[in-house]
């Protein structure tokens, strides 16, 4: 896994709707990770998500941010946040 290249960044706009409707505090968390993601896709709480094809999950408190790491054209799509409950399992 090659973290030394240069990612672009790509946000569905579901995740800024979902951001403005969460608590200030946890949007600026999961803001701070996701600009962080195209330093190195790879760093942190990060699981690969089985059966689906160069998609990942960071987890952040109690969310997930879903992304994908798209590395022919060296970008990362978030593409879902969730808020992880004890409904979610």
């Amino acid at each position: 896994m090659n973290s030394s290249k240069s990612w672009g960044l790509q946000i569905d706009p579901g995740v800024f709707k979902l951001l403005n409707k969460i608590p200030h505090r946890d949007a600026e968390a999961l803001l701070q990770a996701i600009k962080l993601l195209p330093i190195n896709p790879y760093f942190g709480d990060i699981r690969k998500m089985q059966g689906m094809e160069d998609t990942w999950r960071r987890r952040i408190s109690s969310y997930r941010i879903y992304y994908k790491i798209k590395t022919a054209e060296s970008v990362i799509l978030v593409f879902h946040i969730e808020r992880r409950t004890s409904k979610t399992y």
